[in-house]
């Protein structure tokens, strides 16, 4: 399997959804924000959160501000100072001192961190009006990638590209207005409007119309994967003498509308919400949708509800008609911009690199002697206080490391196994097949174990490797054992594999989310780490579900005792066992790690990113 496949997986799968967050947002009562400062008179559009503040843009050219500080306990809502009085539809940016607003007449603003400027539009005539030119077209929605790139659309297929420094109009198939703009991770990019709407602009930067039967007015979209889309919107109907919502699923090249047995208003947004979808729509409607089941939520308003702003905290606000802001969180102050904090000192240190390599694994040799491998068939030792590289295998990317006492094995790409006596490698084994090996365990010269893409599994036995059936195709990542006869593999969809000594079986952990190592003290004392931050442990009878509260891929989990466990992932996420509990501790680092080594000296390693290597210090 692709790391390119296996990447495409992951993203899909943190899709997944929980029963937890989805039982609590239909129980949410959602009230309004006290204090706001925006009137009755008031639209508020769109909005933005990030970085301890939050930002709501609407008509007349407002833009409320609330950023909290830790020594400012009577924070308010402030309108910021904005070149125009034109309403401000929509708003993106990937920092608050990098943020965008658009809206009617053309308006483009830019936010730097100190102020707001105008880029584009509300170009006026001779006559002191408002000037009949493309420039003007109002726009309505805009979004942007992690390249800082955007995109923003409008009235009469109108679309705007930004590509970091300037802004360029790009030709459309369409002149339907468009009211809604989201880019996928991969480049793809999806506008869509009104009469069933929807456009893609792929990597060639080409736009075109995809064939959409329905003629619904699409206000709003959510990418639930790379090439899924849930549309919302509505229609006009007669009979009913107003709008009738409507919400539409795009997969797998069609289109389908969702049938639901509750009748809703227009739709004018959703988001991502507690492992489901927040939808909000006219007369103060406020829906939750989860695995085809649509539930109305307390909104105690009457108010049309234009956008949906997400919280890094997890929580919502709903922003609207009659200067609406509102939130089903308790603590509205805490939800919308968490006071921040003097980071805490980080116990791990940064280790001088030898490489930017990216790292893939961290191993402690039987007499001590930690290595570490990744891309390009990088190898280094750890001799005294410094890495030191080791000549290269081959080109090829090292994803693991064993040394069981009789010389090391380095294992990775096309499915072959290197052996290194002290001064060159050596190949060793071949698969000769297109299959990573992702993880080796061993206690013996003659007994090592490894694992990879496909379901595979080899054993060498101090004479030769051998494959061994292991009755799966999915891939598994991570391996570790308690002697020859008791080893457990994790892999795909929440797999895990006991071997006993005789044979491969399943082992029901109770997750389908990827499962990424495995490690365990003891065979009553087993914990698994894996994607979107599941963490899973067994107790010699079940396993058990943990709590971690964080969103990030936990990618390798290594230890010593039962007190002395850590587990590692993306982001520079870094988890401590601590009596019983998995806590959060600052790494200090952004860059993801992929591997964990807790030694027996006492050290313990982390590596990952950009050639990443950081040490814990001791207490």
């Amino acid at each position: 399997m692709t790391q390119a496949n296996t990447a495409d997986r992951r993203q899909f799968f943190r899709q997944l959804l929980g029963n937890t967050a989805s039982q609590a947002a239909q129980r949410a009562p959602w009230r309004r924000v006290p204090e706001v400062g925006a009137g009755d008179g008031d639209v508020l559009w769109s909005g933005w959160a990030g970085d301890g503040n939050v930002l709501v843009v609407g008509d007349e050219g407002m833009i409320l501000r609330y950023h909290a500080t830790a020594d400012d306990t009577s924070a308010q809502w402030q309108r910021m100072k904005v070149p125009t009085n034109l309403p401000l539809h929509s708003l993106w940016g990937p920092d608050v001192d990098q943020l965008i607003a658009v809206g009617w007449m053309g308006s483009v603003l830019h936010f730097d961190g100190t102020e707001w400027q105008q880029r584009r539009g509300g170009v006026v005539d001779d006559n002191g009006r408002f000037a009949a030119c493309a420039e003007n077209t109002p726009l309505f929605a805009i979004d942007g990638n992690a390249n800082g790139q955007a995109w923003a659309v409008g009235d009469d297929g109108m679309i705007l590209h930004f590509d970091g420094s300037e802004w360029a109009i790009e030709p459309a198939p369409t002149q339907i207005n468009l009211r809604a703009v989201v880019c996928s991770p991969k480049g793809t990019v999806y506008a869509a409007g009104g009469e069933g709407t929807v456009l893609q602009r792929g990597l060639d930067g080409h736009w075109v119309a995809l064939d959409c039967p329905l003629g619904s007015g699409f206000q709003a979209m959510l990418l639930m994967d790379d090439d899924e889309l849930l549309l919302a919107g509505g229609r006009y109907f007669v009979d009913a003498a107003g709008f009738r919502g409507e919400l539409v699923r795009y997969r797998e090249g069609r289109f389908q509308a969702l049938t639901f047995n509750t009748p809703m208003p227009r739709l004018r947004s959703l988001k991502a919400y507690k492992g489901g979808v927040l939808i909000v729509g006219d007369q103060g409607h406020l829906y939750y949708l989860k695995d085809h089941r649509l539930d109305r939520l307390e909104s105690n308003s009457n108010h049309d509800l234009m956008d949906i702003v997400t919280l890094p905290t997890g929580e919502a606000l709903a922003v609207g008609d009659f200067g609406t802001i509102m939130t089903a969180a308790v603590d509205f102050t805490a939800a919308l911009a968490a006071p921040p904090s003097a980071p805490a000192r980080s116990p791990w240190v940064a280790m001088e690199s030898p490489t930017d390599r990216q790292l893939w694994g961290i191993h402690e040799a039987a007499d001590g002697t930690c290595y570490v491998c990744g891309e390009a068939g990088t190898v280094l030792v750890l001799e005294g206080e410094r890495w030191r590289a080791l000549p290269a295998p081959s080109e090829l990317s090292v994803h693991c490391l064993c040394d069981t006492g009789n010389g090391l094995f380095a294992a990775g790409q096309l499915g072959r196994i290197y052996r290194f006596d002290g001064s060159q490698w050596q190949l060793h084994f071949d698969l000769h097949l297109d299959v990573t090996i992702l993880a080796m365990w061993g206690n013996a010269p003659d007994s090592i174990f490894a694992v990879g893409d496909e379901g595979l599994i080899l054993h060498f036995d101090g004479l030769g490797w051998k494959r061994m059936p292991s009755g799966t195709q999915s891939a598994l990542y991570g391996l570790w054992g308690w002697g020859s006869d008791r080893l457990l593999a994790v892999g795909d969809f929440g797999l895990v594999l006991r071997y006993n000594g005789k044979e491969w079986a399943s082992f029901n952990v109770g997750t389908e989310n990827f499962l990424y190592d495995v490690w365990g003290p003891a065979l009553d004392d087993i914990y698994t780490v894996g994607l979107s931050g599941t963490l899973a442990h067994f107790n010699g009878s079940r396993w058990q579900l943990q709590p971690t509260r964080i969103r990030d891929d936990l990618l390798s989990v290594s230890g010593t005792s039962a007190n002395n466990a850590y587990a590692v992932g993306t982001r520079g996420c870094i988890l401590r066992l601590e009596e019983g509990q998995w806590m959060a501790e600052p790494s200090g680092s952004d860059d993801g790690l992929r591997a964990v080594c807790a030694t027996q000296s006492g050290a313990v390693y982390a590596v990952g990113d950009r050639g990443a290597i950081l040490r814990r210090e001791q207490a």
